[in-house]
């Protein structure tokens, strides 16, 4: 059998590496490409080129709930039901012994939700593509055009006896108002609330400190390295445990970008608060602040 990453990223050595051991058969790979502003435009790019075998998760279709009575919070991205999560992944194909690699051309911003809801869902074998397509491309690897393969739907994925992620809800959060650690992974600006682009009010949620998920890439899109990553997320910890910490950022995507990056940096335990600012800011019942983060 292949010796997998202990750590959830996987370089595209690696990968190509995989693809050619005896476990090629077990491997399934997503891409997750997206545009916020542009819903469609992931999935157009896929067209254009992918890589050879991938399958393809759209953000608001498979990785969010939008519009569904079944949904576990509000905001521009729900959460889906474990239930709604087993089907989707078993409809494309995955089931508990397949090994899973994900990617965007966005530093991981989307893949590492897909990767979140895999591992929510209790999946062992999942990995992010450190530096996503660019990487691939740079190490030799091939793109074809055209829509996905088509895969056997394997029914719902089986549901775990216990979550192997954990998230939260607003009124968990507004409890912990002054308690434990909670991490805003959204652009500065946009934490300060001088400006807001998708969302109906700017600003934050009181106490929350910024950590803007950009700050886990280097300057190419890959992720720094681990021990870079503990070190500042361990600043922002202050001593607190990592089970302490709930992340959130706009819609609950990009928040799982910096649970994935204290993964990395061996820092697990940590929780998402899946509705996120734009569930926060449309409930007037929850207070809101504006500014910078006291330090």
């Amino acid at each position: 059998m292949t010796s997998l990453p202990t750590s959830p990223l996987i370089t595209a050595d690696a990968l190509l590496a995989l693809q050619a051991s005896p476990d090629a058969a077990r491997l399934r790979m997503f891409d997750c490409r997206f545009d916020l502003m542009r819903p469609d435009a992931g999935q157009a790019a896929f067209l254009e080129g992918h890589m050879p075998g991938a399958g393809y998760l759209h953000l608001d279709h498979d990785l969010s709930a939008k519009g569904d009575a079944d949904a576990l919070c509000g905001g521009r991205h729900p959460l889906p039901s474990m239930s709604r999560v087993a089907a989707t992944f078993g409809r494309h194909g995955v089931a508990p012994d397949h090994i899973v690699v994900l990617h965007d051309a966005h530093g991981g911003m989307y893949a590492a939700r897909a990767w979140w809801l895999l591992k929510w869902l209790g999946h062992g074998p999942a990995f992010v593509l450190d530096g996503g397509l660019a990487a691939w491309q740079a190490a030799g690897g091939a793109l074809e055009a055209g829509p996905a393969a088509a895969v056997a739907d394997l029914g719902a994925y089986p549901l775990p006896a216990e979550p192997g992620m954990a998230w939260v809800d607003a009124d968990t959060v507004q409890a912990r108002i002054g308690r434990g650690v909670l991490i805003d992974a959204r652009a500065p600006e946009r934490y300060r609330g001088e400006v807001e682009p998708l969302d109906p009010a700017a600003g934050h949620i009181p106490g929350a400190v910024n950590r803007p998920f950009q700050q886990n890439l280097d300057a190419s899109g890959h992720f720094l390295p681990a021990e870079a990553l503990r070190a500042a997320f361990e600043t922002l910890l202050a001593g607190q445990p990592p089970q302490d910490v709930v992340h959130q950022c706009g819609s609950g995507v990009t928040a799982c970008h910096n649970l994935l990056a204290m993964t990395v940096a061996g820092l697990p335990g940590a929780r998402l608060y899946a509705g996120s600012w734009s569930e926060w800011c449309s409930q007037p019942q929850r207070p809101q602040v504006r500014g910078a983060q006291p330090g």
